[in-house]
């Protein structure tokens, strides 16, 4: 069997010529738009590299004068969140959305104690635990009476109650 030469044929060699030249014109501009992309990339990082050292500078000043303010006001600490736990969630017949709603309803009846001296919050305990097991809060129909089984006061005040359905 004979294979015909195309080689010869003038055709065939512009052909093989324009795909070679093309395939030349197709690499240069492939390198060109990812030497343009890359250079953006490296502009790009090196703006981010140039923020992260901006902001971790910041930082440090910060947490600089964080230190030097907390010293300072180490004489009177003060109250800066409450958390509450509800204990006995699938014992009673609560969903994720009345616990919300029950933690949400003790939160706001202890809100007057955010930015409370500690040492005040300390001695007045047992208001505290009164104010919450006293009152009855309701949601969808249902009535809860809590007790408090763990009270824990520092910065971060930490409450554990037992809920109960009030008949």
């Amino acid at each position: 069997m004979h294979i015909p030469p195309y080689h010869k044929k003038v055709t065939w060699q512009r052909f093989f010529v324009g795909v070679m030249i093309g395939g030349v014109i197709a690499y240069c501009t492939l390198l060109y738009m990812y030497g343009s992309m890359y250079e953006s990339l490296l502009e790009e990082n090196n703006q981010f590299r140039s923020k992260i050292n901006d902001l971790q500078n910041q930082n440090e000043s910060l947490l600089e004068d964080n230190d030097e303010l907390s010293e300072k006001s180490q004489k009177a600490v003060t109250i800066e969140s409450v958390s509450l736990t509800i204990e006995n969630t699938d014992e009673l017949p609560l969903d994720r959305l009345i616990i919300d709603n029950l933690e949400e309803m003790v939160k706001t009846e202890l809100k007057h104690i955010y930015g409370k001296d500690l040492s005040l919050i300390a001695e007045s305990e047992k208001l505290l635990v009164s104010t919450i097991e006293n009152k009855a809060y309701t949601v969808d129909e249902f009535t809860y009476n809590f007790t408090i089984t763990k009270l824990v006061i520092s910065k971060h005040i930490k409450i554990t109650v037992k809920a109960d359905l009030a008949n």
